[in-house]
């Protein structure tokens, strides 16, 4: 009885697991925002800056609230607050800290970017930037941060050891190439050559080698002289 028992204990366990994770699941593929790949921006002092945001939702939304910070993740430090009602209206900005902010996304047509630009960049405007989306339908807050170096100008990037890099490479695959071509000449070349001695075999013993009184050859009989 008691083998019973703990085996129903398992399956309980078990299913409760289940479906603890069937509940989590659609939690887990919900609401995502991104700011891209790239974890650190440059960009020259005096100049604009766009800081990218883009979110999705597998639910679909109604009144999204996001908002923009620098430094923190605490809303009283907020750089741009704003609401998108649905899917089919842009974002409506409902606060702004700083005149040089301007919120570049749309949201409809499933685009879903709230980027903002930075105008007029100062060198105190380095730091991190966070977007943040708030999906009431899910009942779910997520955010993601990038960080903006403002620098006085833009180092160029040296390519030589890659362009050096990218020759050898190319160079190689060129070898290869004729390597491969040259063989198949080679092969062609030889198989022609195989064909035409066996031409040659073939027209030579076909020949009559009386004159020659080569072995094999057929000889007519000659009718013995009379005396």
């Amino acid at each position: 009885m008691s083998g019973a028992g703990d085996q129903g204990k398992a399956l309980a366990r078990w299913l409760g697991t289940g479906l603890l994770g069937l509940f989590l699941l659609p939690m887990s593929l919900s609401l995502e925002v991104s700011v891209g790949k790239a974890t650190t921006i440059y960009a020259v002092n005096g100049t604009a800056i766009l800081l990218p945001c883009t979110f999705s939702s597998c639910f679909g939304f109604e009144n999204l609230h996001f908002w923009w910070s620098y430094n923190s993740s605490d809303m009283s430090k907020t750089l741009i607050d704003g609401i998108v009602k649905n899917e089919k209206v842009d974002p409506k900005v409902r606060l702004k800290d700083d005149d040089r902010i301007t919120l570049e996304g749309t949201t409809r047509e499933k685009m879903n970017n709230i980027s903002i630009q930075l105008s007029n960049l100062d060198f105190s405007d380095t730091g991190k930037y966070t977007c943040h989306v708030k999906n009431p339908k899910e009942r779910a807050e997520h955010n993601a941060t990038v960080f903006l170096q403002v620098v006085d100008k833009l180092e160029e990037v040296d390519n030589t050891v890659t362009l050096i890099i990218l020759a050898v490479v190319g160079g190689v695959i060129g070898l290869l190439i004729f390597v491969l071509l040259l063989k198949k000449f080679i092969t062609f070349i030889i198989k022609k050559t195989q064909e035409k001695k066996k031409e040659c075999l073939v027209s030579s013993s076909g020949n009559d080698n009386t004159e020659n009184g080569l072995p094999g050859s057929k000889a007519e009989e000659k009718p013995p002289t009379k005396v």
